[in-house]
C-alpha cells in the first residue's frame, strides 16, 4: 500500500520554503519579506502569510527546512566506513553543500551573521543546529581515536574546532572573496589534518 500523498497545503509550504531559503541566502533572513517571497513564488502576500503566520515563524521554518536538506544531502548521504574515511567524506560533502546548495553560499553562515547578537526563536534554533553538527564532528573524531586511526592524545573538541574553522573559511573565500580556490584549500587542509594513511605517532 503506497503512503498517502501530502496535502496541497503541505506541498505548497514545502515549495515556498525551498524558494525562501534560496532567496534568503542572498538577501538575508530580515531582507526577505513576505511581499518579496510572495512575488518570487507568484502567490498573494496573504497566501504566504497563511502558510507561516508571521515573519518570525517563517524564519524558524526556513532554518528547519535548510537543516533537513543538510541532513539529507550531507549527513545521510555519507556511506564510507566508520572512522577517518567517514569523517573525510562528511567534510567533503559539507564542502560540496557550501559550494552548490544555495545561491548565496552557506545558508547557516549567513544566518549566523544576522542572528548572533539577536536573541529569539530563530537564533535558538540556529544555535541548536550548529551545536549538534559540531558535536557530530567531535563524535566522529572520537571514533577515529578508538579505532587507532588518530593518536590517543587527540583532543576531539579541538580537532572539531579546527575542522569547522576550515569549513567556515572555505565559505568565506568562495562567497565573499569569489575565489573558488578556497574550497580546494579547505580540501588540502583536511587532507593534511586527516592523512589518508593513519599514523598514530603524528603530532596533534
Amino acid at each position: 500500500m503506497s503512503p498517502p500523498s501530502p496535502s496541497p497545503r503541505r506541498s505548497a509550504r514545502t515549495e515556498v520554503l525551498a524558494a525562501a531559503v534560496d532567496r534568503a541566502s542572498v538577501e538575508g533572513l530580515d531582507g526577505l519579506t513576505m511581499g518579496r517571497l510572495a512575488s518570487t513564488v507568484e502567490m498573494s502576500k496573504s497566501g504566504v502569510a497563511g502558510l507561516f503566520g508571521s515573519k518570525a515563524e517563517l524564519q524558524v521554518a526556513m532554518l528547519r527546512a535548510a537543516s533537513e536538506r543538510f541532513q539529507r544531502d550531507v549527513v545521510d548521504a555519507v556511506d564510507a566506513e566508520p572512522g577517518l574515511p567517514r569523517l573525510r567524506q562528511l567534510l567533503h560533502r559539507w564542502l560540496d553543500h557550501i559550494a552548490t546548495a544555495y545561491a548565496g553560499g552557506c545558508f547557516f553562515s549567513a544566518a549566523a551573521t544576522e542572528l548572533d547578537g539577536r536573541p529569539g526563536p530563530a537564533r535558538d534554533v540556529l544555535v541548536g543546529l550548529e551545536r549538534s553538527w559540531i558535536k557530530a564532528l567531535a563524535s566522529e573524531v572520537r571514533l577515529a581515536v578508538r579505532l587507532g586511526e588518530l593518536p590517543d592524545s587527540t583532543d576531539p573538541d579541538q580537532l572539531a574546532f579546527e575542522l569547522f574553522g576550515m569549513l567556515l573559511a572555505a565559505n568565506f573565500w568562495n562567497q565573499l572573496l569569489e575565489d573558488a580556490g578556497g574550497l580546494d584549500r579547505a580540501r588540502d587542509a583536511i587532507a593534511r589534518r586527516l592523512p589518508p594513511t593513519p599514523d598514530v605517532s603524528m603530532p596533534t
